[in-house]
């Protein structure tokens, strides 16, 4: 996906890699996204970095004390994330910005890693679409936590609590995508936004 560049992108080198998480690993709230954008993740070489969805998101996270500046343009220009992390189902640029089932399977191992890695910290995950959903819930369930039958539906603003056999806990927010799509027709706006993100401060701090 790093062959083709946008015009206005045409003297950038392109990440062109696996785009991992970032932000702490001790974090409390971990975000996950769809997959990095093909001139967003997929160039700057950091997720949600360089293009509008980041714009939304960083904005957002900004005003809800999760991130040092509203915005996202390259590593190095000095954000940082405070007790939260983001990742995704999918770590490379996927075709048209929607993942193959084979591509969620084969990137499955990653996120397992970074439940993994916020294991004792972690109390909300949200997840921005029905997609991130499906995948962290999959996830958690390999990874012993208690899923509810039938499976929980997706929507935006459905929180569940989820409880693993050891005694840990954890909510999971849902989140319509920060996506054009969405957030160009209105689907969702900032307040929404902002809400989810008050939503798991609450949850998280137990405030």
């Amino acid at each position: 996906m790093a062959a083709v560049k946008r015009l206005s992108y045409q003297d950038e080198t392109y990440w062109g890699r696996p785009v991992p998480g970032f932000g702490p690993a001790d974090a409390r709230v971990l975000i996950v996204g769809l997959a990095p954008a093909a001139h967003g993740g997929n160039r700057t070489g950091r997720m949600f970095t360089g293009d509008r969805s980041g714009d939304v998101l960083f904005a957002a996270l900004h005003r809800a004390g999760y991130a040092s500046q509203p915005t996202a343009v390259r590593i190095g220009d000095g954000l940082e994330l405070t007790d939260l992390r983001v990742t995704a189902p999918v770590h490379c640029a996927p075709p048209d910005n929607k993942p193959t089932p084979d591509e969620l399977r084969t990137c499955a191992a990653y996120l397992a890693r970074e439940l993994e890695l916020l294991d004792g910290t972690v109390r909300v995950a949200i997840t921005l679409g029905a997609i991130g959903w499906q995948a962290l819930l999959r996830s958690l369930a390999e990874g012993g936590w208690l899923i509810p039958r039938p499976r929980p539906v997706f929507g935006h603003g459905t929180e569940i609590e989820l409880h693993h056999p050891d005694g840990r806990r954890l909510w999971v927010l849902g989140c319509y995508h920060v996506s054009q799509q969405n957030t160009f027709t209105g689907r969702l706006t900032p307040a929404m936004v902002d809400a989810v993100l008050v939503r798991a401060t609450e949850l998280a701090t137990g405030h």
